[in-house]
C-alpha cells in the first residue's frame, strides 16, 4: 500500500525529529557530565588547605593560585549550567513536537487500515 505524500512527509519529519532529539539528549548529557566534574573539582579544591593548586595546561601541570582557579572553574560552571538549561528547553520543545507527530501518524495509520 502506497502512503499518501503528506503521510510520507510526516513520517520523514518524525524520523528526523527522532534523530535530532537523540542528539540533543546526548549533548545535554555531555554537558551535565562536564558540569559534575567541574563542581567536583571545586569541591575538592575547597578541601585543600593550600593557597595553591596544580592546573593541567596542555601536557604539563602548573602551580596556580587557588582563588584564581576556583574563579575560572566557577565561570565554567555557570556557562555549562546555561548550556544545560538551553538543551533542556530544546529537548522539551522537540519532545512535544515528537509526541504531536507521533499521535498524528498513529491517527492516519489507524484510518488507513
Amino acid at each position: 500500500m502506497e502512503l499518501p505524500a503528506n503521510v510520507q512527509n510526516q513520517l520523514m519529519q518524525f524520523q528526523q525529529l527522532q534523530q535530532q532529539l537523540q542528539m540533543i539528549m546526548y549533548q545535554k548529557q555531555q554537558f551535565e557530565t562536564q558540569l559534575k566534574e567541574m563542581e567536583k573539582a571545586i569541591e575538592e579544591m575547597e578541601k585543600s588547605g593550600s593557597d595553591e593548586v596544580f592546573k593541567m595546561a596542555g601536557g604539563i601541570l602548573i602551580k596556580r593560585n587557588k582563588a584564581e582557579v576556583k574563579e575560572e572553574l566557577s565561570e565554567k560552571v555557570e556557562t555549562l549550567q546555561v548550556r544545560v538549561t538551553t538543551f533542556e528547553k530544546q529537548e522539551e520543545k522537540m519532545q512535544k513536537r515528537y509526541t504531536e507527530l507521533q499521535e498524528s501518524l498513529q491517527k492516519v495509520m489507524g484510518q488507513g487500515q
